[in-house]
């Protein structure tokens, strides 16, 4: 018990000190955008001294590496800043607006974007595991051909492509659910879940795919193995062995690669966010970028990234504690 929670408290270190390389990179990344935010509210006919005054009111007149170490440490305390469209909205009207801290402006997006990411994964999750045992049990039949062809197919498509295409037959040709997902505060669960049904069927052909391949790759790797075929002599069913022997040990790197398509549905849905217009934290991002919104940006990406390291820290850890191999290193 002990080594395993050393281990977990390393990975917990290494995932914080990757998330603060990661924040570095992205402030820098994010203040090399061309383009000023203060040139562009204000317009190309803007004189010198009110460009200077813009910046000097959101502090953009100050020193990168001072920036980003007020950044890091608001952000430390929970404090993501102030959107500069609607601090300089504040100072035109005279109004202060409660929703122009970034943490207001992503609050109900994030939730947005996490009721999205769960609907998929209620779908993708059970149907990419049951596809993968199924192609596992019947190998090289039609059935594990056909699958692996059409996985292959989805894993290929753009998802721009995709949801297109599903626009096309389930919103064009065959009216059956919105084309547009236009998700707004007070509607019920069934007008939200049928809004979000094209967008989150889109990301279960994406992940479903990666998931299904590596499940049935996984199984099959232990069907060779002496307990596997002791099961099969002893006469118990393909279905059976495949269920009470192999599935148990290729849990690891079936975990490994749901909790890495997890994250994914976080920090992958931009596309998918700004085809169907879904008011998720990628399209956020998106309207952010467009408008210079430096603040919005950075906590876009910084949410993105502590999403991706924390599943993948999830995935880790789940996969040393189901393999005693990992546990006992020798």
């Amino acid at each position: 018990m002990g080594s395993l929670l050393r281990i977990i408290l390393q990975r917990l270190a290494l995932g914080l000190l990757t998330l603060l390389i990661v924040s570095a990179v992205i402030f820098g990344a994010v203040n090399l955008l061309p383009g000023d935010f203060a040139q562009a509210v204000l317009g190309q006919s803007a004189t010198p001294e009110a460009v200077a005054a813009i910046r000097t009111q959101l502090g953009l007149d100050q020193p990168l590496l001072l920036r980003y170490a007020d950044w890091l440490w608001d952000a430390a305390r929970g404090d993501l800043g102030v959107s500069f469209a609607q601090a300089n909205f504040a100072s035109f009207t005279g109004r202060v607006d409660p929703s122009a801290t970034v943490a207001a402006q992503i609050a109900p997006r994030f939730a947005n974007t996490m009721f999205l990411a769960g609907v998929t994964a209620v779908f993708a999750v059970p149907l990419a595991v049951g596809l993968g045992i199924l192609a596992a049990l019947w190998r090289d039949t039609p059935f594990d051909k056909g699958a692996n062809i059409a996985t292959l197919s989805s894993i290929s498509s753009p998802e721009f492509f995709v949801a297109y295409i599903l626009i096309l037959l389930l919103a064009v040709v065959n009216p059956v659910f919105p084309s547009l997902s236009s998700i707004f505060p007070g509607m019920s669960f069934g007008e939200r879940l049928e809004k979000t049904v094209l967008p989150a069927l889109t990301l279960t052909l994406v992940v479903t795919a990666h998931m299904m391949r590596m499940t049935r790759a996984a199984i099959l790797n232990l069907m060779a193995q002496p307990y596997i075929e002791m099961a099969r002599l002893k006469g118990m069913r393909p279905l059976h062995v495949i269920l009470r022997h192999a599935l148990p040990n290729a849990l690891a790197p079936i975990v490994n690669v749901v909790a890495l398509n997890l994250a994914y549905l976080v920090t992958g849905v931009v596309v998918v966010e700004v085809v169907f217009v879904y008011p998720g934290i990628g399209q956020l991002f998106v309207d952010s970028v467009k408008l210079r919104d430096i603040p919005v940006v950075q906590a876009c990406c910084l949410i993105f990234a502590a999403a991706y390291i924390l599943l993948n820290l999830t995935a880790d850890i789940l996969s040393i504690v189901s393999n005693p191999r990992l546990r006992h290193p020798k």
